[in-house]
Order: structure tokens, then C-alpha cells, then sequence
């Protein structure tokens, strides 16, 4: 088969590494991961690709995300099926199943995660908070920039207003996919850890769900939408589903 990633930069190496192990040719773009602060542009920017691919000679679209803050649901399939894993988000493909997310979740909330490629591409742009240390960088800019307009006082109220969210985490987890040296990564969530006073752990990732995507292996843990369909949100464990493209 021939087919067409386009994947969030946060999966570059997992992406890029499953692409050259799979026996299909696979062609790959990335797009910026500050794109997730805006869910409706970054939904509008993959389907103008998906239309422009309309005429190439792909047998699939494949995406690296999940739903993503919503940013899929709502993507059309045209002449090319999308494949799309049923993953509220990339920690998900991080850990290699939605079982081992759901754990995480039931048993460890409140966790602030750190992965190579999404700290490795940080542009100061934030992104989701339960991913990554990015976010801080984001809120010492805001705070000089507060200091210069309202005066220090102001300025340290408002941060410990826009700061709230730190309270609500109380673990630090480095997903280590054993990709490439990510000590450096590792390292940082340690500091932030101990900064903020919270728990660290080193959990082991998996590339199972990247890999079978890259391999064509798409049987129960990813949604394919045929073109005519578009991808929905269904509030279940399947996570996406698919519907009549709406006219």
C-alpha cells in the first residue's frame, strides 16, 4: 500500500522510525503541536491536506492523532479512507493501549506527562497541560509582560489566579518509548518534580499502536472512515465513530 501520515509533531521519532520498519511505502508530514491550542484551526488545516490528497494515488490518509481536544471529530473522508486510532489523545499512543491509559487515568490523576519529542519541540506555545513542561516557559513571558503593565502586586495575583492548575497535579511521568536518548527529557521532569513538589515516575511507553497504524493493521483499536464519512465522537469506550458526511 501507499499511504499518507499526517501526524502531530509530538510522534515525530516513534513515527518516522515505525515508517521505515513497515513494509508499505509511507509518506509523512508533521504539523506543529501549538496547533492543539486552537482545535478548530487545527481541524480546518488537516482536512484542506485530506482535500489536497484527494487525487493522489494513496490507498489511505492515516493521522498521527487522536481525537485531540475534539480537533478530528468533524474530519470528511473524500476519495481516500482516513485512519484515525480510537485515542482520546497521544498518550495514548504513547502507552500503546487505551487499557493502559484508562489505568493511568483511574489510578494516577492528577499526572503531568513528559515525553522526548513533545518537550524536544517546545516552542513556548503551550499546548495541552497534562502533556509536558512547555506551559511554564508560557506563563514567566506572561508574567514580565503583567509586571510592565499592571505592576508587580497585580501581576503576582494574577499568575497565582493563572497558576491554579498546578495544584491539581501531584506526579511528574516520564513515558520512555526507548526511541532515542531522552535522558535530558528525564532529567527535567525529575527538577520539575522536585520544584513542585511532586511524585516522579519513569513509565515505559509502547509503539505498538504507532507501529500497527504505520503497518496497516487497523483491526479494533482504529477507526477507518470511507469516503463519504466523517468522523464523530461517540462518548464510549470506542472513543471515535463514524456518520454520513453532512451536506
Amino acid at each position: 500500500m501507499r499511504l499518507f501520515c499526517l501526524s502531530c509533531e509530538v510522534l515525530a521519532r516513534p513515527v518516522y522510525l515505525c515508517a521505515a520498519r513497515s513494509p508499505h511505502i509511507v509518506d509523512i508530514e508533521l504539523f506543529a503541536k501549538g496547533l492543539h491550542n486552537e482545535p478548530a484551526d487545527l481541524r480546518a488545516r488537516l482536512q484542506a491536506r485530506i482535500d489536497a490528497l484527494a487525487g493522489e494515488k494513496y490507498d489511505a490518509i492515516i493521522m498521527g492523532y487522536g481525537l485531540c481536544g475534539q480537533a478530528t471529530a468533524g474530519l470528511q473522508a473524500r476519495a481516500i479512507p482516513l485512519v484515525i486510532p480510537r485515542a482520546h489523545d497521544c498518550i495514548t499512543l504513547f502507552l500503546g493501549s487505551r487499557e493502559r491509559y484508562q489505568y493511568q487515568f483511574e489510578n494516577f490523576s492528577g499526572t503531568y506527562w513528559y515525553a522526548h519529542d513533545y518537550i524536544e519541540r517546545s516552542d513556548g506555545s503551550g499546548g495541552a497541560l497534562s502533556l509536558g513542561a512547555s506551559s511554564s516557559t508560557g506563563l514567566d513571558k506572561t508574567y514580565e509582560e503583567y509586571v510592565a503593565k499592571f505592576g508587580k502586586d497585580n501581576a503576582d495575583y494574577l499568575m497565582e489566579v493563572l497558576g491554579g492548575w498546578q495544584k491539581h497535579y501531584k506526579r511528574a511521568a516520564y513515558i520512555d518509548l526507548g526511541v532515542a536518548d531522552g535522558s535530558e527529557v528525564e532529567a527535567k521532569a525529575k527538577i520539575e518534580a522536585a520544584r513542585r513538589g511532586w511524585v516522579f515516575d519513569r513509565v515505559a511507553g509502547d509503539l505498538v499502536l504507532i507501529r500497527r497504524l504505520l503497518d496497516g493493521d487497523w483491526a479494533g483499536d482504529f477507526l477507518v472512515v470511507q469516503p463519504g464519512e466523517q468522523v464523530k465522537m461517540t462518548y464510549d469506550a470506542d472513543v471515535i465513530g463514524c456518520m454520513l458526511m453532512e451536506t
